[in-house]
């Protein structure tokens, strides 16, 4: 372990040599006996603690330590004075930024004890120092990533990166084009798995809050006091569990842009609290008593009608409208087939290059057959078709109308080759309608259970059998 250095200067050798008996073993020991010849060790070595005599002939103690500063500003200096006068230990004290100040004679053990502090002072500057530069590093290094995730973000969601080239689309971009640049409140309507998220991104990815962050909430998901707190945060025992103020989405996404997605599985009580939020822009976490400004764009989404939810008593009237500043509605898959190849092909690279498949391609009688299909899932059934035939395809090879057997009844009922057991038949046809009822619910468990005519347990049981996973149906 290396000794902290410590530089003593005094122009009597006894008492640099006194001065040295009485810190050797505790520090690395430089010696000099005049200014000029300790400020030689400074320009070579250096040091934590500095002590120097008040009195010495040519240059004074005080002027030395000032000097000293110059060349090693962090070295803790120490003024040794045989003298008591006041006004020259206060003003080497300020002119030199002196730490501390020994009266001769000196104790030996009250020597140690001011150099060991000094010495500790000096060893918890120069880790503060590197601390600081370890965060200064670590947060340049945060705002590259931030930058740089920012642009994928950006580049991900760029408006032209849409895809669609039909008409049923071309409405939907023309009305983007239009809606980006404001900060207008935006309902988008369509059936699950449509990409009514992606819209949203795109909008907030393309607007002037871009910059701002992007957080999204199903609503449908949590039950009334967890979605408020979610969204308005809570204040400390707002209730049993809020150990801490929280800090809502609105609040944290100050800003930004809300996308609040199935708005008509909430209740009249939360309906209320966000037609607050919309008309103040202000916020009131559980268990508060004052208000916080909040400047939010709202992006608000639903698979069901809010229209037919108004006239059935379930969704409030003052809300849906002022939600229904801009309406965009995403048509269904099966009404923009003329788009299904252009998906297709998108899909197709996204998978084959994340699971290092090469090339593939798609035969025309299997992207005939893929555009034959309805797909009440949508866009993310079709997307899970693709991603399914990926991961069965041999690398660099040709998708044929066997690759997507669930749409295909006769590719799997005369395959080539062997007849398998009725086991393994079952459990393909099992596995058929299962992945087909997850695509349906968006993956929810219970809607897809329902379909299914199993309990969720039931389901769950088939689904780590057949080693399905839910997570591509989120």
């Amino acid at each position: 372990m290396n000794l902290p250095n410590v530089l003593l200067v005094d122009d009597e050798p006894l008492v640099l040599k006194a001065l040295a008996r009485t810190l050797s073993g505790q520090f690395t020991i430089f010696q000099a006996t005049s200014g000029p010849g300790g400020l030689e060790w400074l320009e070579k070595e250096m040091m934590a603690v500095i002590l120097a005599d008040q009195r010495m002939p040519g240059m004074t103690g005080d002027i030395f330590l000032e000097r000293a500063r110059e060349i090693q500003p962090e070295a803790v200096r120490i003024l040794i004075t045989g003298y008591a006068d006041i006004e020259a230990v206060v003003k080497a004290v300020n002119a030199g930024g002196i730490y501390f100040y020994l009266e001769k004679p000196w104790e030996p053990d009250e020597l140690r004890l001011v150099v060991e502090n000094a010495a500790e002072r000096f060893a918890l500057m120069e880790e503060n120092k590197r601390l600081i530069q370890r965060l200064k590093t670590a947060n340049r290094s945060l705002v590259d990533e931030n930058k740089l995730l920012q642009q994928t973000m950006e580049s991900q969601y760029r408006f032209d990166h849409l895809i669609g080239s039909g008409p049923a689309m071309e409405g939907v971009f023309q009305l983007l084009r239009k809606v980006i640049p404001t900060s207008a409140t935006v309902l988008i309507q369509g059936e699950t798995g449509t990409g009514k998220e992606l819209i949203a991104r795109a909008i907030h990815f393309n607007s002037p809050r871009k910059e701002k962050p992007f957080q999204a909430q199903n609503c449908g998901a949590l039950p009334d006091t967890l979605l408020e707190s979610e969204l308005f945060g809570h204040e400390k025992g707002a209730f049993t569990g809020a150990v801490a103020r929280k800090q809502g989405l609105f609040e944290m996404t100050n800003g930004g842009t809300v996308f609040l997605d199935e708005l008509s599985d909430t209740s009249p009580a939360f309906q209320q609290r966000l037609l607050r939020v919309i008309q103040e822009g202000e916020i009131r976490p559980l268990g508060g008593r004052r208000d916080i400004p909040v400047d939010v764009r709202i992006i608000a989404a639903s698979s069901q009608d809010l229209l037919e939810a108004v006239r059935a008593g379930t969704f409030r009237d003052d809300l849906y409208y002022r939600l229904n500043v801009v309406p965009i509605a995403i048509p269904p898959l099966r009404e923009r087939k003329e788009d299904i190849p252009e998906l297709v092909n998108h899909f197709l690279q996204i998978y084959s290059t994340r699971m290092d498949k090469g090339r593939l391609e798609v035969e025309p009688a299997a992207l005939e057959l893929l555009q034959q299909y309805d797909y009440p899932g949508n866009v993310r059934e079709l997307e899970n078709l693709v991603q399914r035939a990926v991961v069965l395809a041999e690398a660099n090879s040709v998708l044929t109308p066997a690759s997507f057997s669930e749409l295909n009844p006769t590719a799997t009922a005369q395959p080539s080759g062997p007849l398998p057991t009725l086991r393994t038949a079952t459990e393909a046809l099992e596995r058929q309608w299962i992945h087909r009822a997850l695509a349906e619910s968006g993956g929810n468990i219970s809607q897809a259970a329902v379909t299914l005519g199993l309990s969720r347990l039931g389901l769950y049981k088939k689904l780590e059998r057949l080693k399905i996973s839910i997570k591509n149906y989120k």
